[in-house]
């Protein structure tokens, strides 16, 4: 799961003047969390720990709405979305062009894959004897969303802004709501928004910067400020707002996360 495409680059822009050019390194990592090549490091990437950790923390969001937290259930549900999240769907992103550059035979992509999402929904039928049926349609949605959204399925419908929003803010804090009472609330419902626009957020931020560090081969610019007065664009200038951006955000809604626990479990 990653908040992919970037956008498409449809033209070059004019030649800047000399020295406004700038060559991307041939360290270049392919995100700002990204351990530099290795095979447990690949495992370690292939994760994208704030990311995962982010729409984990939706899941105690949603959890730590109900009017009694069952820890079991809490404990149950983010197992399901640590796997179906952080194994199954960005294992197939990965199979989809290896945008992290590891090295990690597709074999295991695909077994990671298939044991993830095997796993959430093994939780999630176990759930079904103290929910009862109305976690079934989370259930199914589930799985259809990691898959079509990750291998861009039914002509990359769910593959948007909006379906990455649903997928990875709105649905966790649904489920886990859910998982905890057996139906919806205003307040579930209220939830599910807010994580469904600070997604749309993330997306608009990594959109940009993943075009920066995976597709382009140099940076060229100048903003022209004063009384002509320039600025130099370069990498840092165009990475250094985003990436600080998700970093305070995705920590922000851990921690978040965390406080809403702290309070209703101890």
């Amino acid at each position: 799961m990653t908040d992919e495409p970037s956008p498409d680059v449809t033209g070059a822009d004019p030649p800047g003047p000399a020295g406004w050019r700038v060559e991307l390194g041939s360290d270049h990592r392919p995100a700002y969390y990204a351990a530099r090549p290795g095979f447990w490091r690949d495992w370690w990437n292939l994760l994208h720990p704030p990311y995962t950790a982010w729409h984990l923390a939706y899941v105690v969001i949603g959890a730590s709405l109900a009017p009694h937290v069952d820890l079991t259930r809490l404990v149950a549900t983010l197992l399901a979305f640590f796997f179906a999240v952080g194994l199954a769907a960005h294992a197939l992103d990965e199979l989809q062009g290896r945008p992290l550059r590891t090295q990690i035979p597709a074999p295991m992509l695909v077994g990671s894959a298939t044991v993830g999402l095997a796993g959430a929904v093994a939780l999630g039928v176990a759930g079904l004897s103290r929910v009862g049926w109305p976690l079934i349609p989370f259930l199914v949605v589930g799985p259809v969303l990691v898959i079509a959204y990750n291998l861009e399925l039914f002509g990359g419908i769910v593959h948007t802004d909006a379906g990455f929003a649903v997928a990875w803010g709105a649905f966790p804090v649904l489920t886990a709501y859910v998982g905890q009472t057996g139906r919806l609330a205003p307040s579930a419902v209220l939830a599910a928004a807010s994580a469904f626009a600070l997604s749309t957020a993330q997306r608009q931020l990594s959109t940009p910067a993943r075009l920066v560090r995976r597709r382009a081969t140099h940076v060229e610019g100048r903003i022209v400020v004063g009384e002509g007065d320039s600025v130099r664009i370069d990498e840092r200038t165009l990475l250094g707002p985003l990436e600080q951006a998700l970093r305070a955000v995705s920590w922000g809604v851990v921690l978040l996360a965390g406080s809403l626990a702290a309070a209703r479990l101890g």
